[in-house]
């Protein structure tokens, strides 16, 4: 498996640092996914999630969640979607 060498690892930590919006996204979280993405734009190199995931905790990253919800959370609209949409997406995977 193709691997960073420190060298790509800091310009890899430095595109991180511009924040997903330099890269695309609209918000400003960084998921595996995202991470794996600018890998693969950046070095051409493809790694699989867990790989992206080892790659940064043994560089010394690790996960965050948000420490409160977002304001603009709506509860009814969570509740409606987890009531009619979740059940519709849980039997079309079987």
């Amino acid at each position: 498996m193709p691997r960073l060498s420190e060298k790509q690892f800091a310009q890899l930590e430095a595109e991180l640092a511009k924040g997903p919006a330099a890269h695309g996204w609209e918000d400003q979280r960084w998921t595996l996914s995202r991470v794996k993405t600018v890998i693969g734009r950046r070095f051409r190199l493809t790694y699989t999630l867990q790989g992206v995931r080892k790659l940064l905790v043994r560089n010394g990253w690790s996960c965050q969640v948000p420490a409160r919800r977002a304001i603009e959370r709506d509860d009814e609209a969570v509740a409606g979607w987890v009531k009619e949409v979740w059940p519709c997406a849980e039997d079309s995977r079987r």
